[in-house]
Parts: C-alpha cells; structure tokens; sequence
C-alpha cells in the first residue's frame, strides 16, 4: 500500500498530477475540496456541521474534517494506497492524518511536494480562471494572497515530514508528463 501527501501551492498541478498518479497506482483520491462538497451535498451529519460554520465564515474545525477523511478511508478499504490532496494544511492536521492512518497500521510514505515559482502559479490560476467559475481565479492579488498564505500556514507540513526523510521536492515547472516522470520516479524510490 503506497500512501502519498501531493503537496504544493495553489496551482502548482496538484489536481492534474493526482489524476495521473490514481490512474497508474490505483490509488484512492482525497481531496478535501470534494469531501466537503460530498458531505454537505448529501446533508450528512458532518456534512451539516460543516454547513452551519462555512455559513458563518468560520474555519471548518480539524475534528469535522478529520471526520470526512476518516468516514472515506473507512469505506474504501480495497485500494492500493491513498494520495492525499488539499490536506494537511498545519501541523496539528498532519498529526490528526498520521493518528488516523496509525488507527489502520498505515503511515505516510512520502511527500510530494511540487516546486513552482510564483509568476508561473499567477500565470496558471489566471488561465484556469477563463473557464473555472471561481472568482478568486481571476484577481492576481487574490491569487498572491493565497500563495503568501500557502507559505505562511501550509509550508510547515513539508518540514513536519521532512523530519521523518519523508518530504521531498518535485520541479513542478515544465511539460505535465515531464513533471509526472520525476513525480513516478519519487513514488518507485518508496
């Protein structure tokens, strides 16, 4: 069972590369962004407690998201392994994931986390924005924003890993296949 964080910015080719990466190691994709559409769009309990914050403008608290992670590992235990996406975002996620996958004798077996300067990532969210629907893709000083965030609250997971041999660099700049290379090359040193 291979079990992977794809890491990086927004718009670092996370959703693309993941794709891939389910396709080739019959991997279980989990993405937080379709867990909260999922549990909310289907009015679940968490899904629901969800609800009441996002309307709020509240943060989802860790133990509701944990909850929805938890609920999709549970009912998919046939799979190869998981990438996971979108999550964690702070250490103490990175801890809620590692005990949750300790409760089933799995680990994280590695980080991938993909490199890409800012103007590329600028330049990537504002074409995706032409046919995305989201108006936060479409505001360069948005998009900075969530880049500056990114580096601020979410980058310290990849030193959280690092600690344990288990974060490592990807060159996200480049062709989609050429990237997905380096990234089969990461996943075959497991």
């Amino acid at each position: 069972m291979i079990n992977l964080i794809l890491f990086g910015p927004p718009g670092s080719g996370k959703g693309t590369q993941a794709v891939k990466l389910v396709e080739k190691y019959n991997l279980l994709h989990i993405s937080t962004g379709d867990l909260f559409r999922y549990e909310m769009g289907n009015n679940t309990p968490l899904g629901l407690e969800a609800k009441s914050y996002i309307e709020k403008g509240q943060l989802v608290p860790d133990s509701v998201t944990i909850g929805m992670l938890k609920n999709k590992v549970d009912t998919n235990p046939d799979v190869s392994g998981y990438i996971f996406d979108g999550f964690p975002r702070t250490i103490n996620q990175a801890e809620a994931l590692d005990s949750l996958l300790a409760e089933k004798k799995l680990v994280i077996d590695k980080l991938l986390s993909l490199k890409v300067e800012d103007d590329e990532i600028v330049k990537r969210i504002l074409h995706r924005g032409k046919t995305s629907g989201r108006a936060d893709d479409n505001d360069a000083s948005i998009i900075q924003n969530r880049i500056n965030v990114y580096k601020q609250e979410t980058s310290p997971v990849f030193d959280y890993y690092a600690k344990t041999g288990k974060s490592v660099l990807v060159e996200g700049m480049g062709d989609i296949d050429e990237i997905f290379e380096r990234l089969n090359a990461e996943v075959h040193a497991i």
